[in-house]
């Protein structure tokens, strides 16, 4: 049953001074909150190897068969890179038009649209909506950013629909969209900071782990990672593992409505690798999910898994998918089903699309532990949180308040153990 929430349920008071508008000096440094079963206490993220260490059972090679490979905690990150996809242009009337690039369209698939020549189209937002007619839109270079005018860069409205419109680009130089972007566009750092991109943004609004672009906002649970971190998470045995969800801009839109139930999900893409989904299916230790984008993609795999069973093939996953119905089939069981599909294709990879939301009532069934950052009030991912410690997210919240914690998308951390652990 599609759970009944009040959106106000979920609202703390936050002053503008405890949103951190910049990044600290260096990425480890900021504070992590600890949280299990109640209690919380804090320590430095630069720490987390350590902490993650007194949270995990120990990893010891079973006795009776010394050869068996020992079940490793899994710490799963999101390896999307933030693309600059914001674009502005002007009419001819000289007003000023900003264009939001959310997923492409045509090409409908990432690594095609990014590579396309002289023409693509992309669902995006667009600022000053109303001032924009049929007319078409030429580039607005305000920064006199190089090699922009032979570019000829310019955007047609397609269509509307809601809060988004699908715009077709067309550009005269023969360079792929990617390049169009890095030349012309600019970091969409969230409309929350109240500031414009600055040349800091560049490099800290990235992780250090970022691959494959296509994300319109950065899975900040990852911006705290240092190579020291990483390295200290391998010497304490954890495994590192990769998924990739495209992160879109509805992560910066507000539930506008009380009632969850009508708050629409944007569809996200998600890339799962065939030997990760192995390692999941199988027996293993705990598993650890950096940041809201990483969990929302392993949940998703077990529905995935549901509809190889069941209709013969991995369907997108809906928004409310996990609370239509209750599902008779275990976690590994979903997952060898949706291994056994990749490997009769020969495919090595599974590409696909998630729109799930995850809110009080959910049924967690593979992440155990979550690092996460600290979230916008009466926002999708408050409501993760609250899911994920059984409702007891006023008690991090007023800790984090009153122990001077900074918040969103570049302040401090958390660890969090899932309620039933």
């Amino acid at each position: 049953m599609i759970p009944k929430i009040s959106i106000s349920d979920y609202s703390y008071d936050l002053d503008e001074g405890r949103i951190a508008k910049y990044p600290l000096p260096e990425r480890d440094s900021s504070k992590l909150l600890v949280y299990r079963d109640g209690t919380v206490s804090e320590s430095v993220f630069r720490n987390l190897p350590s902490v993650l260490a007194a949270q995990l059972p120990a990893v010891e090679t079973p006795a009776a068969n010394p050869v068996e490979t020992p079940a490793h905690p899994i710490m799963i990150f999101n390896d999307t890179k933030v693309v600059p996809a914001r674009l502005h242009f002007r009419r001819s009337s000289g007003a000023h038009i900003e264009i939001f690039c959310l997923e492409p369209v045509a090409p409908a698939e990432y690594v095609s649209a990014f590579a396309a020549v002289g023409s693509c189209r992309w669902k995006c937002v667009v600022g000053n909506a109303k001032r924009w007619k049929d007319d078409v839109l030429d580039f607005f270079n305000p920064e006199g950013a190089q090699n922009v005018s032979e570019m000829a860069l310019k955007a047609k409205l397609i269509d509307r629909e809601g809060q988004t419109a699908t715009v077709e680009f067309s550009w005269e130089t023969p360079v792929p969209f990617s390049q169009v972007l890095d030349t012309c566009g600019r970091v969409p750092i969230p409309p929350y900071l109240n500031r414009d991109t600055e040349a800091i943004d560049l490099e800290r609004y990235q992780t250090l782990y970022a691959r494959y672009r296509g994300s319109v906002a950065a899975p900040t649970a990852g911006l705290h990672f240092t190579d020291r971190v990483l390295q200290g998470i391998r010497d304490e045995g954890i495994d590192m593992e990769n998924v990739c969800l495209h992160v879109g801009a509805g992560t910066f839109l507000p539930v506008k409505t009380d009632d969850v139930s009508e708050h629409p999900m944007h569809r996200e893409a998600i890339v799962i690798k065939l030997p990760l989904l192995r390692k999941l299916a199988a027996p293993h230790g705990p598993v650890i999910s950096v940041g809201t984008t990483s969990i929302r993609t392993l949940e998703s795999l077990y529905y995935l898994g549901v509809s190889c069973i069941e209709k013969g093939a991995p369907e997108p996953v809906g928004q409310w998918a996990p609370y239509e119905r209750e599902y008779p089939y275990t976690t590994s069981g979903a997952l060898q089903a949706l291994v056994a599909w990749l490997e009769a294709r020969g495919e090595q990879e599974l590409r696909t699309s998630t729109r799930i939301i995850i809110v009080p009532g959910f049924r967690f069934r593979i992440a155990d532990m979550l690092v996460t950052n600290f979230h916008q009030s009466e926002s999708t991912l408050l409501l993760l949180v609250s899911a994920f410690v059984g409702g007891d997210w006023r008690t991090i919240y007023d800790y984090a308040l009153a122990h001077d914690f900074r918040f969103l998308s570049y302040g401090d951390s958390s660890l969090l153990v899932r309620a039933d652990k």
